[in-house]
């Protein structure tokens, strides 16, 4: 079916063009030339404008009669009022698109070229002038006022007994966390994230572990760097050149003409024959001693010298790192809640999140790399996360994620977030399922996620941990 169509489309596109080489020929032999226009043509094309405006009126239309609203039913107390202020600029957007076309087909037909018409010239009118910057100024003032109110009161302050849910976001996945019974977030840091640690949120016991970690990543390089090959040759002939430079001195020592040493009369004053100290000389020896031992063990490595430079900056980020780690301070929130300790009830989901109906939510959005976009579309929620830079954005569930199945007819729908905003390669992945559902739902769903900090031992500890790094910050400062 789909050949037969192309072929009649090529058979369509080549009949014309045959039909465009008789028009031609026609011209010719009548001793037409091109720019000769008859009034028989003009009426023909200014027929065929209105025509056009017709068939184009009536398709768009009937597009709005097939198809409707294109936007999924609103499932949040603020769905409806953006829904009518998208509807507000709709209504105007056709407005003047019926407008604007149907004086431009019309007069296309109206204002035809006609043996005798003169065209009207004139520079200047104040009428037209003042009519189209006023009114275009009026409507856009009624819209940018009524999106604004609309917008503050979707994006004011939440109530104090909203529930609040921070969303992370990273390529190319995201992270819900909810705060503990201690009602606050934990303390977050970019430089605390591990494996173990996706969102970096900051406990006495996390901090003194990536202290340890970044430990164990310098030692190991700098282990690595001091086992390379080339350096443990150069250090070799450094520490042989010191020891035969010594040698060589001792023997150019002067004789008196007794064959005694011109040194003999000072005593040795703890040198040897060669004007080295025995300490100095035993200290070398053993260093040489050390260093072949090295150069012969399984851990010597072959480094090209943009391998070595690389590992050397790395270790060097690395130092820089631990020192923003131990710049962490702790603080209290308000009500004497310690920020490092917020965190260890702090529940964190993968995969999907809940939220109960009918419960103002006020959202949290951090990320990590790049800038994302948070889009609930059913919710009419939508906001850039930007690293470094905390937003938010309030709503209030309207619809159970069963209830809209219902109405939708679908028992497989789900609510989802996704990224709105083109992050990379796997973009398109980049969504999280969301469970609306009764409070009671709510809250034993809740209830049955862990804690960040299950270990409730170490979470008790956290007092003496955080007395620890205080202190070491303090020396850390004041050297």
């Amino acid at each position: 079916m789909k050949l037969i169509t192309l072929l009649v489309v090529i058979a369509g596109v080549i009949a014309l063009a045959q039909l465009a080489k008789v028009g031609q020929l026609t011209s010719l032999i009548r001793n037409k030339r091109e720019e000769d226009i008859s009034a028989a043509d003009t009426r023909l094309n200014g027929g065929l404008f209105v025509a056009f405006m017709v068939a184009f009126y009536a398709s768009f239309i009937w597009l709005i009669i097939r198809y409707g609203d294109y936007n999924p039913p609103a499932a949040s107390a603020h769905g409806e009022t953006y829904d009518t202020l998208m509807n507000f600029n709709m209504y105007i957007i056709m407005a003047v698109f019926f407008l604007v076309n149907t004086v431009l087909f019309l007069f296309a037909n109206k204002y035809r070229q006609e043996a005798g018409r003169k065209a009207k010239f004139f520079a200047h009118d104040n009428r037209l002038e003042l009519i189209w910057t006023v009114i275009p100024s009026i409507v856009l003032a009624v819209i940018i006022i009524y999106g604004l109110r609309t917008w503050n009161e979707m994006t004011g302050e939440a109530s104090e007994d909203a529930l609040r849910v921070e969303l992370y976001s990273k390529q190319f996945d995201w992270t819900a966390r909810y705060p503990g019974a201690d009602g606050e977030f934990g303390l977050a840091n970019y430089n605390l994230i591990t494996p173990t640690n996706p969102l970096g949120i900051v406990t006495a016991d996390g901090v003194s572990g990536a202290l340890e970690e970044i430990e164990g990543q310098i030692a190991a390089l700098e282990s690595e760097l001091a086992h390379e090959r080339g350096t443990l040759l150069a250090q070799i002939e450094e520490v042989e050149a010191e020891l035969h430079a010594s040698h060589d001195h001792g023997h150019g020592h002067s004789h008196d003409d007794h064959g005694h040493d011109d040194h003999a009369d000072h005593g040795d004053h703890g040198h040897d024959d060669h004007g080295m100290s025995a300490e100095r000389k035993a200290m070398l020896e053993a260093r040489l001693h050390e260093l072949e031992h090295m150069l012969e063990g399984p851990d010597v490595v072959v480094l090209s010298t943009a391998a070595a430079e690389a590992k050397a900056d790395k270790i060097h980020r690395l130092k820089r790192h631990r020192q923003r780690i131990m710049e962490v301070k702790p603080f209290d929130y308000e009500g004497g809640v310690a920020a490092w300790e917020a965190g260890a009830d702090d529940k964190i989901m993968k995969g999907e999140f809940h939220l109960p109906v009918g419960r103002e939510v006020e959202f949290v959005f951090r990320s990590r790399d790049v800038i994302h976009s948070a889009y609930m579309p059913h919710f009419r929620a939508q906001m850039n996360t930007v690293p470094g830079v905390p937003t938010r954005f309030k709503m209030t569930p309207t619809i159970t994620t069963d209830s809209m199945r219902t109405v939708l007819d679908d028992p497989d729908f789900d609510y989802v977030l996704l990224c709105n905003k083109v992050c990379g390669a796997a973009h398109f992945n980049m969504q999280m399922k969301v469970v609306v559902e009764s409070e009671e739902s709510y809250n034993a769903w809740l209830e049955s996620q862990e804690e960040f900090l299950a270990d409730k031992e170490v979470a008790t500890e956290s007092d003496a941990r955080a007395e620890a790094i205080n202190i070491e910050n303090n020396e850390s400062a004041t050297l």
